[in-house]
């Protein structure tokens, strides 16, 4: 029910009985929704219109008592998509509106203009997500850069091998945004990712998100050059059949990166310098490729991705390309009946909704419990790409998102100890998404996009020269408060509904800033057995507690620095206050961290996991 703190009291709830959907903000078309509003009478309110899309419409006053009105909506006839409401309330001579702080909160003003409305993400009543990434942990891999086998594998000879592995920097541009080859390489591969399996089974791993693996010039591999071959530098074929084979018999599900926006120029479809056999687009307006593209001025004016020209951009609403990553046995189903078990879609927002629509039919078809998680780096329900509102939580695209607005909200709590910050984001989206969508939300706390999360947790300055920044590290002091930040915040990224996914090395203490030092080699000989301890402990208690997979939140308190929650039987406190605090229910708790039952208590700028009912 949502509450608001100012006179006259209002409160507004919804009532339906579908299983997925959320408290507030995300329900199927076939359910019967009402929006209902409660008023005191004695504040003498007379009337209220519910403004739903724009269309001011007279709510029905449907039950009194002596002391509350309850008014009433129904939200009928209509299709999948995202709509708006807010409330225009009458009492005596003043007219108030309600205005959305995060789709639950919301206050009283008197100008409409400044109203922020509440948002109804309406889906289709088939839409499912996979229930086989509930209550499950990630790990994002970046191939080049963890793990070195002594299985040899063959070095283009354009490349440049860097083989100081832990200990050498990638090559970088003087200045930030300049130009760089990318193709300076640390031998990493599948075969290595296959000889450290066991390592993350013992971190509590169950899926893998691997970075491109597809043949290509760079090191970072989203310069596609060959969709259809697995890039030798890895491994090839022959590693990813092995890893495929090995990580499934460890029960550890693997998901690719697809990079379907764009292309590398030096690819088999675009071909600008003659490497390949093909005739790509570049090279001439009869090539088979010439309409995957879009030339302004052939051929040396085409559309790229953010105007890099390396990387010339996909026409996706032309059928034959699309057919080629989404139709029968076409990129997705080859990868998907290969062993992978989904896909996380480089830069979402760039790719069409008809594209989209057709990628989930190709996933669904070849395992429906495979899973499609879309780069958003935004909240999702709302997004407006290109001057368009998209539509992936609907029922027809995505079933997940990188969950950005967590990853942030987390970092300024931890590091400031507002707690309306965390609150804020996490009622919003748990209030605004489809609760099939936020079991399964990808909870980051650091990409290879990002700089290091030690580093983001530190209060030293980060903003430098890449001269300067290719050796930066935490001071001792500093390292301590980002370690301790760092707890707090793995505890929000593993308990909060959703998948935490971690990014390799975070485990160990890894440092870097911006890229290329965000991905620097797995450091396997200089690993704090510390944090390490830390994160196989957050693992283990995911993996014994069935609350992680799908048990609803509920916050207990947001306040003071403190913010504490339930999901099911586990109670979960932060506190980054300055002082010790004690939550006070009544009940005796088991400390999952140390087996040791006590009442919820938790030291300054430390968080636990209680189970109750012990």
């Amino acid at each position: 029910m949502l509450y608001c703190d100012c006179c006259p009291k209002i409160k507004i709830s919804k009532q339906t009985k579908t299983e997925n959907a959320s408290p507030f903000g995300a329900f199927s078309v076939c359910e019967l929704i009402s929006i209902n509003l409660r008023a005191k009478r004695a504040d003498g309110v007379f009337k209220i219109n519910i403004i739903f899309n724009n269309q001011s419409i007279p709510m029905q006053l449907d039950f009194q008592d002596y002391q509350n009105e309850t008014y009433s909506f129904w939200v009928k006839n209509v299709q999948p998509g995202l709509y708006f409401y807010y409330f225009e309330i009458f009492i005596g001579n003043s007219v108030f509106y309600t205005s959305s702080i995060n789709n639950y909160d919301f206050e009283l003003i008197h100008n409409p203009s400044s109203v922020k409305p509440f948002e109804l993400v309406l889906y289709s009543d088939d839409f499912k997500t996979p229930k086989t990434f509930y209550g499950k942990t990630m790990y994002h891999i970046f191939v080049d850069r963890f793990y070195k086998s002594s299985k040899p594998v063959p070095l283009r000879d354009d490349a440049i091998l860097i083989n100081d592995f832990e200990n050498g920097i990638p090559e970088f541009a003087s200045q930030k945004g300049g130009e760089v080859k990318n193709n300076t390489f640390f031998g990493g591969t599948l075969y290595g990712i296959c000889e450290k399996l066991d390592y993350l089974c013992e971190l509590g791993v169950d899926i893998i998100y691997l970075s491109p693996i597809f043949k290509a010039f760079s090191n970072h591999k989203y310069d596609t050059g060959d969709y259809l071959t697995i890039d030798e530098m890895f491994g090839g074929k022959q590693a990813l059949e092995q890893l495929l084979e090995q990580a499934r018999q460890r029960n550890i599900m693997v998901v690719f990166d697809g990079v379907f926006n764009h292309t590398g120029d030096d690819s088999v479809y675009f071909n600008k310098y003659g490497k390949y056999q093909s005739l790509g687009a570049y090279q001439s307006k009869e090539s088979p490729y010439y309409k995957w593209y879009t030339f302004n001025n052939f051929p040396n004016d085409y559309e790229c991705w953010w105007g890099i020209d390396i990387l010339p951009r996909l026409n996706l609403e032309n059928t034959e390309t699309a057919d080629f990553f989404t139709g029968k046995d076409g990129v997705l189903q080859k990868y998907i009946k290969m062993g992978f078990s989904g896909v996380r879609l480089d830069v979402a927002d760039e790719l069409c909704d008809s594209f989209l629509e057709k990628l989930r039919k190709a996933v669904k078809e070849a395992n429906p419990e495979s899973i499609i998680i879309g780069e958003v780096w935004e909240y999702a329900s709302n997004k407006v790409a290109y001057g368009k509102l998209r539509k992936y939580f609907q029922g027809r695209q995505l079933d997940s998102v990188m969950n950005y607005p967590l990853k942030d909200a987390i970092i300024d709590y931890v590091k400031s100890g507002n707690c309306d910050i965390i609150y804020n984001c996490v009622t919003r989206l748990y209030y605004s998404y489809p609760t099939m969508v936020s079991n399964c939300l990808m909870n980051i706390l650091g990409t290879h996009d990002t700089i290091r999360i030690l580093c983001a947790l530190s209060d030293q300055n980060t903003d430098m020269p890449p001269t300067q920044a290719s050796v930066f590290r935490v001071s001792d002091a500093q390292l301590q408060l980002a370690k301790k930040r760092l707890k707090c915040g793995a505890v929000l990224q593993f308990t909060l509904p959703g998948i935490p996914c971690i990014y390799y090395g975070d485990e160990i203490g890894m440092q870097g800033l911006f890229d290329p030092f965000c991905r620097l080699p797995f450091k396997w000989h200089d690993i704090d057995n510390e944090l390490l301890s830390f994160y196989k402990t957050l693992g283990r208690i995911r993996k014994e507690n069935s609350a992680f997979k799908d048990s609803p939140i509920k916050i207990l308190k947001h306040k003071n620095g403190i913010f504490a929650f339930t999901r099911g039987n586990i109670t979960v406190v932060v506190n980054m206050s300055q002082s010790r605090y004690t939550l006070n229910n009544g009940k005796k708790n088991q400390n999952l961290f140390t087996g040791k039952t006590e009442a919820i208590s938790v030291a300054s700028q430390e968080a636990a996991i209680y189970k109750c009912g012990i």
